[in-house]
């Protein structure tokens, strides 16, 4: 593998919860701000059916099960998820614990699954490297050894 894997995505920043903030609901601009996310990511995730903000007088605004909504998209997707498995997991969710207990099990498989994908990639690097310093420590020897010899 010659190319560079782009930056994993850091945890989305989200706001700390207070009783006041509980039920305020907030604008487009607000939500972007609060979780590093752009008005057209949150038109796209409006589009494929995984958020779906309330209207008042034509503008989107989130209340606090939006914003919880949107921290599992981006959770989700930091775990490197397709938007089809994500809507998949958002869907199981309940109020009841049948579906809390899906999710569950559903991030457990995920995960697991990340981790061993990361924990192959790591074993592929250590292996690069062990290859890397070996060459290095030969060329370094090869080297000294040709400017005693001269």
């Amino acid at each position: 593998m010659t190319a560079t894997a782009p930056p994993t995505p850091q945890a989305p920043a989200v706001p700390p919860e207070d009783a006041a903030q509980a039920d305020a609901l907030m604008g487009i601009a607000e939500v972007c701000a609060a979780y590093e996310v752009s008005p057209r990511a949150l038109r796209f995730y409006e589009t494929k059916g995984l958020l779906a903000p309330c209207r008042l007088n034509g503008t989107r605004v989130y209340g606090r099960e939006d914003c919880a909504r949107l921290a599992r998209i981006l959770r989700a997707k930091s775990l490197g998820s397709s938007l089809a498995e994500i809507k998949h997991y958002l869907d199981m969710y309940g109020e009841h614990g049948e579906g809390r207990l899906q999710q569950l099990a559903y991030v457990i498989e995920r995960t697991d699954a990340a981790i061993a994908e990361l924990e192959a990639k790591r074993a592929q690097i250590d292996a690069s490297l062990a290859e890397l310093r070996a060459m290095n420590e030969r060329s370094r020897q090869t080297l000294a050894a040709k400017r005693q010899g001269q």
